[in-house]
Order: C-alpha cells, then sequence, then structure tokens
C-alpha cells in the first residue's frame, strides 16, 4: 500500500520542484499576501487541471456553498502551470499546488508562509494522475478545512490586531467570555442576557448575536430546541423595519446541524437562514451554542449578514471565523 502523510512542515522544510535551496535557506522579510478573500491558486499543468485531478478539485473546492440564498462556489479557482508560476502568483494567499512523478508518494502536506504572510500551500504529490484524482477525493474534508482554517486565522489575526477592548470586555462581564472583535463593530443592543453587536455599511450588515439561558439538559443543545429558543428571542429581541415584525428562522429549508469542536470547546452549530416576521429582509447565519465552564448556562453566539445587494459568503465567512474566536477569561 502506499504511504499517506498529511503534515504541517515550516518553510525552512519545504522539499518541492517550486522552491530552489537557494530560496528556502535565505531568511528573509516576506511581502504581505496577495488575491482575493476565498480564491485559491492552483498549480498544475493544463493537462492535470483539465483531467480527473482538476474535476476533483472542483468537486471540493468549487461545489456550492451550503445555506446562503444565491448559488455561490465554496471557493473561487484559478490555474497556473508550473512553468507559469511567477513572482506575482507565488504571493497569494491560497495555494495547492499538485505534482505527479513516477518517483512521488502519495502525499499531502501543508505548508505555511512560503513567499508571503500569512500563506497558506497545500502540496499534493502522486505517482499517477489517477492516484492523485482518488487522495484529493478521499481527503476533501481535511483539504476543505486547510483552507477554511487559513481564512479564518487571517480574520482572527486582524480583530486582535485592531480590537475593540471595550466592546470585549462588556461582553465579558456578561458571559464570563468574548469573540475577538475588531473596532469597526458597534454595540448595538444590550438587555438581559442577550447583546447585539453590529457592522453596518451603507449596504450591509455584519452582525452578532449573544444570548444565554439556564442548562438544564442535552436534550436543549438539538435543532429544534435551539432554533425555537432561538425564534422566541428574536421576536422580543431583534425588530425589522415594518411595524410588528422581527427576525425569524427560515421555515422552508432543513438546517445544517454539526456537533463541533474547535480550540477546546465544544458546541452545537447550526447553518440555515433567517428571514423576518411581515417584512421582506432575509440572509444567511450561523450559530454555535455551548455550556458555560460551571454548565450551568447555554450559551449562544451568532453571526448574520444582510447585504441584498451582494454575495453573501465571504461576509458570512468573516462572521463565522469571529464567533469561532470565543474564549473564556
Amino acid at each position: 500500500m502506499k504511504k499517506i502523510l498529511f503534515t504541517v512542515l515550516p518553510v525552512i522544510a519545504l522539499a518541492m520542484a517550486l522552491v530552489s535551496c537557494k530560496e528556502t535557506s535565505e531568511s528573509k522579510a516576506l511581502p504581505a499576501i496577495s488575491g482575493k478573500v476565498g480564491e485559491i491558486g492552483i498549480i498544475a499543468s493544463r493537462p492535470q487541471w483539465e483531467s480527473e485531478i482538476g474535476d476533483a478539485i472542483r468537486e471540493i473546492l468549487a461545489d456550492e456553498y451550503p445555506y446562503i440564498p444565491q448559488r455561490e462556489p465554496r471557493y473561487r479557482l484559478f490555474n497556473v502551470p508550473e512553468e507559469n508560476f511567477n513572482n506575482i502568483f507565488k504571493v497569494h494567499r491560497n495555494l495547492l499546488y499538485v505534482k505527479i512523478a513516477d518517483t512521488c508518494t502519495t502525499a499531502m502536506r501543508v505548508q505555511r508562509d512560503v513567499w508571503a504572510s500569512p500563506q497558506t500551500m497545500l502540496v499534493v504529490t502522486a505517482p499517477s494522475k489517477a492516484e492523485a484524482a482518488r487522495f484529493i477525493t478521499d481527503n476533501g474534508a481535511k483539504i476543505q478545512g486547510v483552507f477554511e482554517t487559513a481564512e479564518r486565522e487571517r480574520v482572527i489575526v486582524n480583530a486582535k490586531a485592531f480590537p475593540n477592548t471595550s466592546l470585549e470586555n462588556t461582553i465579558a462581564s456578561l458571559f464570563g467570555g468574548t469573540p475577538y472583535l475588531p473596532s469597526n463593530y458597534t454595540l448595538k443592543k444590550q438587555s438581559n442576557d442577550f447583546l447585539w453587536i453590529s457592522y453596518e455599511t451603507t449596504f450591509t450588515t455584519q452582525g452578532i448575536f449573544i444570548y444565554q439561558f439556564p442548562y438544564e439538559g442535552n436534550w436543549q443543545l438539538t435543532p429544534k430546541y435551539l432554533i425555537d429558543k432561538r425564534d422566541e428571542i428574536m421576536k422580543v429581541q431583534v425588530p425589522a423595519t415594518r411595524e410588528g415584525s422581527y427576525m425569524i428562522t427560515n421555515t422552508t429549508i432543513v438546517p445544517g446541524f454539526e456537533t463541533k469542536q474547535f480550540d477546546g470547546r465544544e458546541f452545537a452549530e447550526i447553518r440555515t437562514l433567517w428571514d423576518t416576521h411581515n417584512d421582506f429582509m432575509g440572509g444567511p447565519f450561523i450559530s454555535d451554542a455551548f455550556l458555560s465552564p460551571d454548565k450551568s448556562n447555554v450559551i449562544v453566539i451568532e453571526g448574520f449578514v444582510y447585504a441584498p445587494k451582494y454575495d453573501k459568503r465571504d461576509y458570512l465567512r468573516q462572521v463565522e471565523a469571529l464567533i469561532y474566536s470565543w474564549h473564556w477569561q
């Protein structure tokens, strides 16, 4: 059986044809990354990109992003053959390099800050195109996770660099913990056991709700209970633009539900759409529910997006990263 590897390597340990010994041994300041959020450069020959390898990559990285109103791909992909891979492309934020050779072992390696910072490059090697395609398909969730983590960490690092310390302290005083929040987020509403935080422009809103209720048992960490509780709270706390209107959870689609672990926390995650009763507003949201350290309360932190004029994937990724950054104080 072929040996399958999945490792994270520092820049000094690179072992690939694209990087010379001189480049890996030099110590120098790296330039900032280029490229748009949610974009991945695929370094592969044109025949590889047009073969089953390209099909496998598109299947896992350009599939439809879940639980947003419009059809949007998970990532925007562009292909760069290795012979055209110059300094312009080397500083891109996300790279996936496919190397096929008879001498290659089937493997997957993650390399950070190779030519720019904060950069993530995933290297897939295999002895044949068929083996590479099979390996990419079999490891689709891991490959998605590498780039999701990279984009999430960039948002969190930025929030830490330009924090809204006052707002974070307000949250921590009520809930015992807080997400990292950048300075452009402001407190929109505060009441007993409920906070509404928002970053608003002329045509977009990225909002975060945080609320809590007494913990009675794990039956509360189920989709039906959490959505019913959400709707109960939204009806009181989150009015829409018309008289008697308020936020509700979309009832026409089955929500996504997973139990996840991140940074030492276990939480129940719901992804779906929000609507408004007696109004015409709506958009995507993601909510995470978890127990307080003393298990006395269920804490819910939710990120939502309202951007009727724009695609919503990147806005949602940003608020998702912020709610994932929750930490106890």
